[in-house]
Order: C-alpha cells, then structure tokens, then sequence
C-alpha cells in the first residue's frame, strides 16, 4: 500500500516528501494509522548526523494514531484502537532492563536498522527511531505501540511520545523535584515546556525559566514560569539574585550546549542538582576543575527519555491531562502539513520554541 512520507535520503540532506510502498504487518508487528507526529529536536539530530542512523529512513519518533491491521501473534490490540508510539522499546532481558532501568535497554534501538517499507522505486527505506512517524501510515513492532488511555485527544497524544514523557520523567524521575523546591529550566522548545508544567506539578515553588528569544516568555509563564530570564554569560549571576542568592535547587537543561549546561550547572545552590536533557554534538565540551566540584557537592546527571518507563508513566500523565494539570495544546506552537517539516526544521535552528505538530 502506497502511503505519503517525510524521507531523508542521506544524512545532511533536505527530507523529500514522496511516497512510499508498506508492506503488511507481518508477526508481531502492528500498522498504525497516523493522526499526527510532533517534530522533535532530536529529528533535527538524525537529520544532520548528530545522532546516526541507516538511511534512507523515515524520520519522526513521536507520534499517535489508530491500529489500522495487526500481524499474527498480536493479541494485546486489534483494529481501531487509539494508540501512542514509543520510540525505545525495552526489551526486558538486557543488563540494565533487568536493573529496571528500561530507558537505557541495549536493545531498544536495534529496529532502527531494519528494513520496513520502500519507495516506490524500491529503494529500501529505514524507520528513524524505531518508529517512522513522518508518514500518513507505518508499520511498526508491536512492542513500539502503547495504547492511549481514555481523555487524552488522540491528536495531541502524539507529544506523549516523547516531548511530554521526557520533559516529566526529567522533574521527576531523573531531579527528583520536591514540593517547595526551586527550578530553572535552559531552553523554552517543546522539551522545555513540557519541563515547566512538570515542575509546577510536582509543586515547585519558583520556576525560572531560561531562553535566548524574549519572544518565548509569554510560551514560559503559561506553561508554569514564575519568572523568565534571558539567556546570556551573566545568567547564573541573575538566578543567584532571584533565589536569595543561593542558587536554584534544580536546574534541568534542555538545549544540549555546552555554553547552556554550564550556566545551568553554575545557577544551582551547593548542594543541587543539574540534570541534562538536550542532547548536543561530540564538539560540545563541558568542562569543570576538581576543586569545584569538591566544593560545590552538586549532582550533575544526564536524562535519556526522562529515565521513563513509557508503559508506566504514561497512564500517570493521562491522569495529569484529565484533571487539567497538565495541557498538552499550551506546547504546540503551529499545526502543519506533512510538506511542512522542512520549514519546522528551519524554525528549530532559529531557536522558535514550542512544537510543530504534523497533523494527518
């Protein structure tokens, strides 16, 4: 069946939007029919080589739709249902599955490398993360599907997959906010934002938000920010005098810079902790000496997909959507055509935060 994608035929290369042929699903896979797929940095970063993958590939990692057929040996779907993708499968026999840290499976990444559909002049085509989101349709292992619990629009649910659980599991699997504690998130992108409604449900009590763009403030405060800073070299400077000045409890990073993990790490008290969310280039070094790290006793960690389990967590932000506490439309700042992710790509590398949202 021939269906519309975003390919990327070699790394550093324009997508092209073209059609592709899917096959069925064969065992133990499922197609899914796509109602939308977030655009995420991260794409950006297969895009230019930051993070490999195989190409030609279809990109998108974070996306919702409905199960169009299942393969043989699926019973825990069928037709119809509303599900969200999930772009790192654990596979639940690796060293650190069995440690349960699931977010860091060896294995989760492997379907990367296979071959699931073909252009139409069969050219063999990859599924970026796992998942191939960037099309109207794909087929995908059925260990990538999750279903949607009930409440949570099925357009929307798309920034579950990755936005949303990266920027909740950073609060509050990875920093471990407290209620009461204070917070500064670096970068107003989706990521971000979805980084400051967590830190206002885990009960934060002063949330700063920090960006380059003053044109992202207004984004920042909807989502949570009791204050706003612009991004500059003397930013750890005006958090010290926002939180009397100590420093912030938590900083969580998000924009995978070197310049931005550094001032996120100099804007926590002693004592803190900083978590790293964004994901940067080998070029981005970060360095420290040995006697401020003594000194200052400060936790610097990274974050990979949030340290969530998808399958346990996203039942959990279900429930922040029903009740109100978490909105998932505040982090979509324009829905867009399929032919429109080129375009969201140039907004990403202007520094325009928010999420573009391909809606089919």
């Amino acid at each position: 069946m021939a269906v519309r994608a975003a390919v990327l035929p070699a790394i550093g290369a324009p997508l092209e939007i073209t059609g592709i042929d899917l096959p069925a699903p064969g065992p133990g896979q499922v197609r899914v029919r796509l109602a939308a797929a977030g655009v995420c940095h991260s794409d950006l970063s297969l895009s230019n080589g930051t993070m490999r993958v195989p190409v030609p590939a279809v990109l998108g990692h974070e996306g919702a739709g409905t199960v169009a057929a299942v393969g043989e040996g699926v019973t825990h779907l069928a037709e119809g249902d509303p599900v969200v993708l999930n772009w790192a499968p654990s596979c639940g026999r690796c060293h650190t599955c069995a440690l349960g840290e699931v977010w860091l499976c060896a294995n989760a990444l492997n379907g990367a490398a296979d071959v699931y559909a073909r252009t139409t002049d069969g050219t063999e085509l990859h599924p970026g993360l796992n998942v191939a989101a960037f099309a109207e349709e794909t087929v995908v292992s059925a260990s990538c599907v999750l279903p949607l619990p009930e409440g949570v629009p099925l357009v929307d649910a798309a920034l579950l997959g990755c936005a949303v659980l990266t920027g909740y599991g950073a609060v509050h699997h990875s920093a471990k906010v407290r209620r009461g504690e204070t917070v500064a998130v670096f970068g107003v992108g989706g990521v971000g934002l979805a980084t400051l409604q967590s830190a206002r449900i885990a009960g934060a009590s002063r949330i700063i938000a920090v960006d380059v763009s003053p044109q992202k403030e207004e984004l920042a405060r909807a989502a949570g920010a009791t204050d706003y800073v612009l991004a500059s070299g003397n930013t750890p400077r005006e958090i010290r005098a926002l939180t009397g000045k100590q420093g912030v409890d938590v900083s969580i990073e998000c924009v995978g810079r070197a310049v931005s993990i550094r001032a996120a790490w100099e804007s926590t008290r002693r004592g803190g902790r900083t978590t790293v969310v964004g994901i940067g280039g080998k070029d981005q070094e970060v360095t420290f000496n040995a006697l401020e790290i003594f000194h200052w006793g400060r936790t610097l960690s990274g974050c990979v997909y949030g340290n969530t389990d998808p399958a346990r967590d996203l039942p959990v932000l279900a429930e922040h959507v029903r009740q109100g506490r978490l909105d998932l439309s505040a982090l979509v700042t324009e829905r867009i055509a399929l032919e429109g992710i080129p375009a969201a790509f140039e907004n990403m590398l202007a520094g325009k935060g928010g999420r573009a949202l391909v809606v089919f």
